[in-house]
């Protein structure tokens, strides 16, 4: 106890003295202060949640966005990243949004479709020929009027991300003509056109999440899927689906959302740095998808196991006249205008 008492007054003098030392000779006496403990007390935080995995052109994208905005934003604000569903998955991360539970998200614009119908004219087969295609629609002026559609929901859309053209995989024989969808099941989206797609030809279209799709092929529930070549390789399912067939039959691409409150809330600069920043990452996105997705078909063309098909121009041009009834339906049920207008976007250039 008296040790106690005599190392309190000895340090009760010394500090004493400092601030007496610094009140003789001018010295600002102020304790010292953690300057970044400061700011960080200042920084905000937007929480991007997406359902896949990093090393996909929806992950890499996010985490360029993050970098972006961050040294746009000199650290005033900090994107904070959920990939693979690990706060919230593809059935309520849109509630989520909405309800401002988290700040920002990017479904795929298929998951929206039954929300925004007009939306679905994005999942018709074959609409799309090429990479430019896409770009020039998806970052366009046609994109942009798909976003202002986002609005009514309390939502500011931001931008399309691309994830690539969609192949087939099975765990059965391949898919080489529509003859060899009769009985499958499968895994498709709850988008009616890309549902109607598959009972054209005869299969049974299974809706399941995307973070429970591993799981249902485990258990042999599915025969088949749709999915981008960077998805089936960064999560694994070429592992237990060993055919796959190249079809580029449509495209997968992403809705990047944000809260339109949050959005709102933040002052006008920092408003103009999300923008410049999603514009930037989106540049980003278009250039560097199609290289994502050759470099993992080129990993799976090493794996002996996995066998790779390419489906003929003229099986090609026979899906293609199968899906008419697709594009009939969209033209008399959800809008002939939208439709023409994205495809002289497409057939103009």
């Amino acid at each position: 106890m008296r040790l106690y008492i005599t190392t309190a007054f000895i340090t009760l003098i010394v500090l004493i003295g400092i601030i007496g030392y610094q009140q003789q000779f001018g010295l600002d006496s102020t304790l010292p202060t953690d300057e970044e403990q400061g700011g960080l007390n200042d920084q905000i935080v937007i929480n991007f949640s997406h359902i896949v995995a990093e090393n996909t052109p929806k992950g890499q994208t996010a985490i360029k966005f993050a970098e972006l905005l961050e040294q746009k934003t000199d650290g005033r604000i900090r994107v904070v990243i959920y990939p693979n569903g690990m706060l919230y998955n593809d059935n309520n991360e849109l509630n989520a949004l909405e309800n401002g539970d988290v700040e920002m998200i990017a479904p795929s614009f298929s998951k929206m479709t039954n929300t925004l119908p007009t939306w679905s004219v994005l999942d018709l087969p074959y609409l799309f020929n090429t990479e430019e295609d896409v770009e020039r629609v998806l970052a366009g002026p046609f994109g942009e009027q798909l976003l202002n559609q986002l609005g009514r929901f309390n939502i500011k859309g931001l931008a399309f991300w691309n994830n690539g053209f969609k192949q087939i995989l099975t765990s059965g024989k391949p898919i080489l003509a529509s003859g060899d969808f009769k009985g499958l099941k499968v895994r498709a989206m709850p988008s009616k056109v890309l549902q109607q797609q598959f009972t054209l030809f005869q299969a049974t279209p299974v809706a399941t999440s995307f973070d429970e799709l591993y799981t249902e092929l485990e258990k042999k529930e599915l025969n088949a899927q749709e999915n981008t070549i960077s998805n089936i390789y960064s999560k694994g399912f070429y592992k237990l689906q060993k055919n796959l067939t190249i079809t580029n039959h449509g495209i997968l691409g992403y809705a990047v959302m944000m809260n339109e409150d949050f959005y709102n809330s933040l002052p006008t600069d920092l408003q103009e740095k999300v923008i410049e920043a999603i514009n930037e990452a989106t540049a980003w996105n278009f250039e560097h998808s199609k290289q994502m997705n050759d470099k993992d078909l080129e990993s799976l063309q090493l794996l002996s196991d996995v066998h790779i098909n390419t489906l003929s121009n003229e099986e090609q041009q026979r899906w293609q006249k199968l899906f008419k009834p697709i594009y009939d339906d969209y033209r008399k049920q959800i809008s002939e205008t939208f439709l023409e207008e994205i495809e002289k976007e497409i057939n103009n250039n």
